[in-house]
């Protein structure tokens, strides 16, 4: 055991360790902010002082504190603050939440968030709801996956959409058999409505992400980061609120952030890009990595896919958002300056594309020999560690590219699970074939790929012990609303589950070093700050995480939450 030089001001005895690998010790010291010792209980009682506070864990787990890989914390703070459809998953269920927001708030908009495509027929809403419910306010609600806009027809004719308006690019107006648009604007068509909201006051923006911050505690997560520092449909920038937020001291977790790369943008905009980047850093805001949006997703057939769609004509094989050449220049260019890549690569097209970007960067950039795999530590070569999150579809001869070339699969591990949606409106899209490596965990485990995690809320819930669940078991936690269909309890693709141990380094330490953060935390070991959460019990089979829950969590040794 390593031993703390004064009485440490807490203990935590009693514990199941995780380290975040399954560990002997059952208890820790935290003196000044950090982990001061790790061992047995007794040792570590010996250390403490008639000041010490002492945790008695009862034999429940204790790990680092979750790190939120993929996020969007102002736009989920948001969601809780306002018209937030996550609640419900029934066209009766919207209905009542969109009326009730709508009456209580007399604003010039009714703007929300979080609707589910499946609860619709044909698998996307129309304005007529909207228009009978909200018939005198432009009304803009977005989809869970922030992939859709739901707008009424006061919103459309606002924007001046009629039928001649052409689809902008990246995006779709998704019309009638007369023309005529629905009221559903996918990717960047959008904007063309979402540009037009009046912004929220600065002090809202705040608020939400302290709501955010508070609730995330809450889920035992410490530390996150942010996949759009940058406007993006109808989430505002969320850069100035972080600023304001650590220059009031108000922003406790451990956040970094990637800086959004616009998508119509070509490399000419990387100059002002780090420049931007620079400005971000002498702020105090941790941002080494840029976001860069490569196709849309499977449901809208916007992911961009090596074969076509399945049952679409004419073929349709989905969008790249930025052509190779060019992204292969833009990815060139971060990399010789040392900034780090988080792609969003939902189709195995996307995929190969950033994977092909990343190994141009390498050959011009000076070879990189990168090695550990999965157990790689922050530094295990040189240059900036990309990754790829979401990976819905990956083609196999890809997967053992991940680790060859240093690439990251940052994982949403709560969507790998067979959802209603999923089943009618994604796997008939795919084809039988492509469904068979949908969100390939495990594949690219076995392949040796470094493995971070995230929850992208306000997609989907932020709760980590919900997605560990589904990373291990392949099913939906019992308690989660949008699992409405008996198949999202048997285990989809079971081969693609992961073990514990990986999918909690993934959770901690593997988010920690895509972030530049695994110096300090990720891992219960001496001199790392004392950011760690105690679960309700231990951890010994997958299921578990769907029977226990937060007890407390700890920032550097204080609490700032207890249930």
């Amino acid at each position: 055991m390593s031993r703390a030089a004064t009485a440490p001001e807490l203990v935590v005895t009693g514990a199941q360790l995780w380290s975040p690998a399954r560990s002997a010790a059952t208890a820790v010291a935290i003196s000044g902010g950090r982990i001061s010792a790790v061992g047995g209980d007794a040792e570590v009682l010996a250390l403490a002082g008639p000041e010490t506070e002492r945790i008695d864990a009862g034999g429940g787990a204790l790990l680092p504190g979750f790190h939120d890989g993929h996020i969007h914390a102002q736009a989920g703070g948001l969601g809780l603050l306002g018209c937030d459809l996550d609640a419900a998953h029934s066209l009766e269920g919207y209905a009542e939440l969109i009326g009730a927001y709508a009456a209580r708030h007399d604003g010039e908009w009714v703007v929300g968030s979080g609707w589910f495509g499946d609860v619709f027929p044909g698998g996307f809403p129309t304005r007529d709801l909207l228009d009978r419910i909200v018939p005198d306010r432009p009304a803009v609600f977005t989809s869970h996956d922030a992939h859709g806009v739901w707008v009424n027809s006061a919103a459309l004719g606002l924007a001046g959409i009629d039928a001649g308006t052409p689809d902008p690019p990246a995006g779709r107006i998704v019309r009638d058999s007369a023309g005529a648009a629905t009221g559903m604007l996918l990717d960047s068509a959008g904007e063309l409505v979402t540009s037009l909201i009046p912004p929220h006051r600065p002090e809202d923006l705040r608020a939400a992400l302290l709501t955010a911050q508070q609730h995330l505690f809450g889920l035992g997560v410490t530390a996150w980061h942010d996949a759009i520092l940058g406007a993006y449909l109808t989430l505002p920038d969320c850069l100035p609120a972080y600023r304001a937020l650590l220059g009031s001291g108000e922003l406790r977790a451990r956040v970094t952030g990637s800086l959004w790369w616009p998508p119509a943008a070509g490399p000419e905009r990387l100059p002002e890009i780090l420049d931007r980047i620079t400005a971000a850093r002498d702020a105090g805001f941790a941002v080494r990595s840029v976001k860069i949006m490569q196709d849309g997703i499977c449901e809208n057939c916007t992911a961009a896919l090596i074969e076509p769609y399945t049952g679409v004509h004419p073929a349709v094989r989905g969008d790249s958002v930025i052509g190779s050449e060019d992204l292969r220049a833009i990815v060139a260019g971060l990399d010789a300056a040392g900034i780090a890549v988080h792609f969003h690569g939902v189709g195995d097209r996307a995929v190969r594309e950033c994977l092909d970007a990343v190994e141009h960067a390498r050959a011009v950039n000076g070879a990189v020999s990168w090695a550990g795999g999965c157990s790689g530590g922050a530094d295990a070569g040189p240059g900036p560690r990309h990754q790829i999150a979401h990976l819905d579809v990956v083609d196999p001869a890809d997967f053992a590219r991940f680790a060859e070339l240093g690439v990251s699969a940052n994982l949403q591990p709560l969507w790998a699970r067979d959802d209603q949606e999923i089943l009618e409106r994604k796997f008939p899209l795919i084809g039988p074939e492509r469904a068979r490596f949908h969100f390939p965990f495990g594949s690219l485990r076995a392949a040796g790929a470094h493995l971070a995690m995230g929850s992208d809320w306000p997609v989907t819930s932020p709760d980590p012990l919900w997605g560990l669940h589904t990373a291990c078991t392949r099913t939906a936690p019992a308690a989660d609303p949008h699992a409405l269909n008996p198949e999202s309890a048997v285990p989809a693709q079971p081969e693609q589950r992961l073990g514990v141990e990986d999918a909690i380094r993934a959770y901690t330490l593997g988010s920690a070093e895509t972030s530049g953060l695994a110096a300090d935390i990720g891992s219960i070991e001496v001199g790392k700050l004392a950011d760690l959460v105690l679960l309700t019990g231990p951890i010994g089979a997958a299921d578990d995480f769907d029977r226990v829950r937060v007890a407390r969590t700890l920032l550097g040794g204080e609490t700032v939450y207890a249930a």
